[in-house]
């Protein structure tokens, strides 16, 4: 017992120390790599722990984006600026619900949700599955880039939605606001963490897993699979739509670029150099290759690119499991974590 008052001690100051250590800059990018742990986990638990691979998690991101933009730029400016630039006097219908944070908040999750459900249900009831699955969510995708940039005097086109004033009365370049975004970041992917492994230890979580391992078998037992795997789309887009908002008062934007389908790539990218059905694996995965990213690409910003796809090539020829997958199979990590465990 005095074993784990000491560890949870120990997570303490290493959650505390970053913001006395690392400048605003440094610790706004923290900031955003805990946000993007955070999508990972969702993207594992559609694909590490269900079995299906979504390419498309950029579109529910950028709709928890979008939704906080809109309450954001509504409250530095009652008409937004591209709406003036297109010719829009008023402000559109679908927008002034947008003025009240609690409705903002809400939409945060219901537009991810409801597009996750109109994707899943005919989908997933018509028997489609794998790679199928895959490139349809990398179609919607497309889809809705483009319907975001062509939307102009509503969407701010592919500029995006940016010009906000700031949050909880303070600007976004305010010290104090970076410290309070990041302990937000903190706490909400702890919380997240949680849940899903909460979910995960549940009947439904032994199903879903089953589903990735032995659908067929799961179906002759009774099971409505599709049901679940639809449980499991709308529960990843919930929380992948959660980190969009978050998203957009550490970085102060978000744009149509946020849903492509490079960054739904990247994502995955995380978790599977990470180690995918595994509860630390896509955290791990996130900060080690945004911290690569950022530390390469500000020393070797030409050859960046060349070292990612050499290291998502050699994680999965070296360690195809991931970093936390790989480590599990050794003895001696299983037998620290069981002390851990027993202590």
């Amino acid at each position: 017992m005095k074993q784990k008052i000491i560890y949870i001690i120990l997570i303490t100051i290493l959650i505390i120390v970053p913001i006395f250590a690392l400048s605003d800059f440094r610790l706004s990018l923290l900031s955003k790599f805990l946000v993007f742990s955070i999508v990972a986990i969702s993207i594992n638990l559609l694909w590490g722990y269900t079995g299906i691979l979504s390419l498309g998690h950029g579109v529910y991101f950028a709709l928890g984006g979008y939704s906080m933009a809109m309450y954001l730029k509504l409250q530095s400016q009652p008409l937004p600026d591209f709406m003036e630039w297109s010719g829009i006097e008023t402000l559109p219908w679908f927008w002034k619900p947008f003025q009240h944070l609690p409705f903002a908040l809400a939409m945060v999750i219901l537009l991810p949700v409801t597009l996750a459900l109109l994707v899943g249900i005919p989908l997933f009831k018509s028997g489609t599955k794998g790679v199928y699955f895959t490139i349809i969510s990398q179609a919607i995708t497309l889809i809705m880039s483009i319907l975001f940039v062509g939307q102009q005097g509503f969407t701010g086109g592919s500029n995006g939605i940016t010009g906000f004033d700031g949050l909880f009365g303070y600007s976004l370049s305010d010290p104090n606001l970076i410290k309070i975004l990041y302990l937000m970041a903190v706490l909400i992917l702890v919380a997240i963490y949680f849940i899903v492994r909460f979910m995960l230890n549940t009947h439904g979580g032994i199903i879903i897993r089953a589903i990735r391992d032995r659908e067929t078998r799961l179906r002759f037992l009774g099971y409505k699979t599709d049901s679940f795997k639809i449980l499991t789309l709308a529960t990843s887009a919930a929380i992948a739509g959660v980190a969009g908002a978050l998203f957009v008062p550490i970085v102060g934007i978000i744009s149509p670029s946020i849903m492509s389908i490079l960054m739904s790539t990247e994502f995955v990218i995380w978790v599977a150099i990470g180690g995918r059905a595994t509860l630390l694996g896509p955290i791990i995965g996130a900060l080690v290759i945004n911290y690569a990213k950022t530390s390469f690409s500000e020393s070797m910003p030409e050859y960046w690119w060349y070292f990612y796809g050499f290291l998502f090539i050699a994680a999965t020829i070296i360690v195809p499991k991931g970093i936390v997958g790989s480590l599990l199979e050794k003895k001696w990590f299983i037998n620290a974590l069981n002390k851990i465990k027993n202590e």
